[in-house]
Order: C-alpha cells, then sequence, then structure tokens
C-alpha cells in the first residue's frame, strides 16, 4: 500500500539543516524517514532559482504555490486552444505539440493538461480523441488506498490446494486458462490434467463471465469423475466459478497475479495451440470442431516427459496407441465444419478423431 505524503515544513527545514552539514541524500532520507527519491525530487524542484541553492521557505512557498496551481482548470485562452486543437488535428501526439510550442517560443502547455483537455471534450460529445493514435485510460493515483479492481474476496489461492495436487501422481488436478484471437473478443478455454497432459479446448464467443463458465460446465460433463480441482488464472472471467463447485464435486483454486509459471502445464499447452491458431490471428471463424480437432491432435502427440507415451495413454489407461492408426479404419460417423471434412473411426472398441487431409490447416 502506498502511503506517501507530501513533504512539511519541518521537513523542509531538517533538509536545510543537513545540507549545511554537508550530508548526503541518502543520509537526509534516513534522517527524515524517507526514501532517497522523495529528498532528490526535493531538491531539484523547489531550490532557489537564482543560485540554486535550498532554502526551506523559499521551498515550502514553491510547493504550496504549485499545489494550488495543480487543480485550477485550463489556463490557456481560446486563441491559444485553437492552435493546439488545429495540430491535434495535423495527427500530432500531446507530447508533440507541448515540446514543439516550447521550443518555438509560443507558449507553454503540458502534454498532461492537453490530454486533460481531450478527456473533457470526449466526455462533452467531441471528437478530438479521434485524432489520437492512443488515447490512454483515465486513471488517478491511489494514495491510502486498496486496490480492489478485478478483485473477488473469498478466492481459494493456489497455496491452499491439497499437497498432492503438486506432486503430478494423481489425476484429477486441472489448470485453467483462456486464449485470446486478434479481434480481442472471440477466444478459446483451455483445461489440461496435470498428470497426464491430456487437453480440452471450448470455443468461447467472448471472454466473459457467464460464457467461460458455460462452456467450463459442458467440458466437465463430458469428464464428471475425472476432476478434483481446477486451478485458474487470476482473470475476472473465472469469476463464476462457485456454479462449478455448486453443480460438480470439486475445489477452484487461482494462481497469483503475473506468476503464470504457477500454471506451467496449462502455459505450455497454451504455447503448443499456437502452432493452429499463431498469434494475430482472428479466431472467429474457429468452430468447435476446430478445437476437437488441435485437441485430438496433442493429445495423441508423443511427449519428452512421459518418455514418448501421449497424453491419451496415460488419461485413458491404454497401452501404445500408435498400431491402431495404421490398421483399416471404418467410417462410422462425420461432421463437417468450414469445408473440412473430420471421420470418427473405430479400432478395437475405441474411438479416434481423424482428418481426410494431413495437410489440415484453420481458415485464416
Amino acid at each position: 500500500m502506498n502511503s506517501y505524503r507530501q513533504l512539511s515544513q519541518d521537513e523542509r527545514y531538517r533538509i536545510t539543516t543537513l545540507l549545511i552539514s554537508r550530508r548526503t541524500d541518502a543520509d537526509i532520507a534516513r534522517a527524515l524517514g524517507r526514501s532517497q527519491s522523495t529528498v532528490t525530487r526535493e531538491l531539484a524542484r523547489n531550490h532557489g532559482n537564482c543560485d540554486g541553492a535550498y532554502r526551506a521557505d523559499l521551498a515550502h512557498s514553491y510547493a504550496t504555490a504549485r499545489r494550488r496551481r495543480v487543480r485550477r482548470g485550463f489556463h490557456l485562452g481560446p486563441e491559444r486552444w485553437k492552435q493546439v486543437i488545429a495540430l491535434l488535428k495535423e495527427k500530432w501526439s500531446p507530447e508533440q505539440i507541448s515540446n514543439s510550442l516550447r521550443l518555438h517560443g509560443s507558449f507553454t502547455v503540458s502534454h498532461e493538461t492537453i490530454y486533460q483537455y481531450i478527456l473533457h471534450d470526449m466526455k462533452h460529445g467531441g471528437t478530438l480523441y479521434t485524432h489520437l493514435r492512443i488515447m490512454t485510460k483515465v486513471h488517478r493515483k491511489r494514495y491510502n488506498s486498496k486496490d480492489s479492481r478485478g478483485k473477488l474476496p473469498g478466492k481459494r489461492h493456489i497455496s491452499e490446494r491439497p499437497a498432492e495436487v503438486e506432486t503430478r501422481m494423481h489425476q484429477g488436478h486441472w489448470e485453467g486458462d483462456t486464449v485470446m484471437g486478434s479481434d480481442l473478443h472471440n477466444c478459446i478455454l483451455t483445461l489440461v490434467e496435470r498428470k497426464s497432459g491430456f487437453a480440452i479446448i471450448k470455443k468461447l464467443d467472448s471472454r466473459a463471465a457467464a460464457s467461460v463458465t458455460q462452456a467450463a460446465l459442458q467440458a466437465i460433463s463430458e469428464h464428471q469423475d475425472k476432476f478434483k480441482t481446477i486451478t485458474f488464472d487470476n482473470g475476472t472471467e473465472f469469476h463464476d466459478y462457485k456454479a462449478l463447485e455448486n453443480r460438480f464435486s470439486l475445489r477452484c483454486y487461482f494462481a497469483t497475479p503475473y506468476h503464470s509459471w504457477e500454471r506451467g502445464s496449462n502455459e505450455n499447452l497454451n504455447g503448443l495451440i499456437r502452432q493452429y491458431l499463431p498469434k494475430g490471428m482472428c479466431i472467429a471463424g474457429v468452430t468447435q470442431v476446430h478445437c476437437d480437432y488441435i485437441a485430438h491432435k496433442l493429445n495423441f502427440r508423443p511427449r519428452k516427459r512421459y518418455c514418448y507415451r501421449t497424453p491419451q495413454e496415460i488419461y485413458y489407461g491404454y497401452p501404445r496407441l500408435l498400431h491402431f492408426n495404421l490398421e483399416p479404419r471404418r467410417r462410422t460417423d462425420q461432421i463437417s465444419g468450414d469445408g473440412s471434412l473430420f471421420v470418427f473411426t473405430k479400432s478395437r472398441g475405441l474411438a479416434f478423431l481423424s482428418s481426410f487431409d494431413t495437410d489440415y490447416s484453420l481458415p485464416l
């Protein structure tokens, strides 16, 4: 939590006294119980303009005047704002405008002030923001306040998982995440079983919690007896996890924010999926048929960490299955998606999904 507070006048007198004693910035910071950067900024911003010396009275007056000015509104007149607006319409950035005006001695205006003017214009129906390449988010400093954005009380942290999850000796412990397409709307839900590496992929129309929960419910219902725990990414799309726990006998846990290595199996799976859905690809045209195909390919791919056995073998406890794909196959059912034909075949009572086109690729 950030507990920063402005320097007081007494602290500025102490800084003056310590400077006279030729103390360094670090020494002064320790004496005040402040960070060294606070002292360094104070000396740089509030020294005397004539001789560059630091005096407590003068420094305090500078700081007080600066605080009075900070929220006084837009001080430029209409004519000067017209110049700024004209440059904005030339697709100049606020920073380019600010520094160019200062360089040519016209007048001074900070790029932050220009951004605030654009935001004010946008809130009142203006269109100045359309001339920016990127419009920054509105933000404010949150001193002495706890940031609760995107947080949900009661979520179980990954540290609360049973010890057996870490060993990867038992099946039923999964990791979950979403993979976005280039349109930042369509995406897929990825689930991977930690012991076997078995993957389930579900197509989502959006990253909303309702869509993610519905896909997860369907995935779990298809493998209900195989789910004991799921460790999700910390995103808000998984905030409806209670619906999963209420319907199935499982527990959900959440990784630490920005600690992707805590879900290493899932991150590895997402990297493998990128071979079929490269970054920058729009996946709006990807269907559940495509997702099933990708999952099938990955589940039948031998893995070095399993001594070249496949996730499918480990997950279902099958013997080696490679010879099954070499035997004559009998068509039992077919589904077609986006012009690609897939066939379910049976061999020795086991079902496999394969494609007639071995060079199958998703439409870009």
